[in-house]
């Protein structure tokens, strides 16, 4: 069992979480990052635990752009420390935050970051829902980039259908336990591009809610899968653990 994206450095006591996530069957997770701190962070955890963590690193798109500063350390860091990093991410377009209306400033910075994916041959790990899925699937075909993982995707079916028919992956977390919204999107992915995750530590609602998030809740992801698409558990599971050791080349 793989989380497939968890902002693992904003959990406050790490190495208790993993023992706990580790007897409970978890194998590992993406941990991604939110700014250059972050990616620090995450790099720093990736060494102390390499065989459970696949570590990425990136601008969350609903945070002010990076400074010029910033992104020129961020790169050097990445040309550094490329033999502990699996992905870009997490980056995108900003939908919720205030930023959303500044949309056209993000379009390049996501253009750049897509190009180092490239440069680099890593995957990227997109934050790109409602209208800014359609315009995210455009600049990766644009730039022919060969890997990407939409998370938490929110996307009218049409969307999903054109990101899947790309050879895009798409995760879904506990909430397809209990949203209509998020089981319509699981019966259109196909199982070999599905991957589950939580955004830990953020929390959910339905049976989940007063519950600490953690990769320990995908084991009713799962479940869950299981009934919707009507296959067994173990395929279920078989099936998302291989597309996040084929996306991101982890163990």
């Amino acid at each position: 069992m793989y989380d497939a994206h968890i902002h693992l450095d904003q959990y406050p006591d790490v190495d208790r979480s993993i023992a706990q996530w580790q007897e409970a069957g978890v194998k590992g997770v993406v941990a991604v990052s939110t700014n250059l701190r972050s990616s620090y962070d995450t790099l720093l955890l990736k060494q102390k635990y390499p065989d459970f963590i696949t570590a990425a690193i990136g601008f969350h798109p609903e945070e002010a752009l990076p400074s010029v500063q910033d992104v020129t350390e961020w790169k050097s860091l990445l040309l550094k420390e490329r033999s502990l990093i699996s992905a870009i991410g997490e980056v995108g377009l900003p939908y919720y935050s205030a930023f959303s209306g500044d949309l056209p400033s993000y379009l390049p910075f996501l253009e750049d970051m897509m190009m180092l994916a490239n440069a680099y041959e890593l995957p990227i790990i997109l934050h790109a829902v409602h209208s800014g899925a359609p315009i995210a699937l455009d600049l990766l075909q644009k730039h022919g980039v060969k890997s990407a993982h939409f998370h938490w995707l929110k996307a009218s079916s049409a969307v999903v259908k054109q990101i899947v028919a790309a050879g895009y992956y798409v995760s879904v977390t506990p909430e397809v336990c209990y949203r209509e919204r998020d089981q319509l999107l699981a019966k259109i992915v196909p199982l070999s591009q599905l991957l589950v995750e939580t955004d830990g530590p953020w929390p959910f609602d339905g049976p989940f809610k007063n519950r600490p998030t953690s990769p320990i809740l995908l084991k009713e992801s799962i479940l869950t899968l299981s009934r919707l698409l009507g296959k067994p558990i173990c395929e279920v599971e078989s099936y998302v653990a291989s597309n996040v050791r084929e996306l991101f080349f982890c163990k």
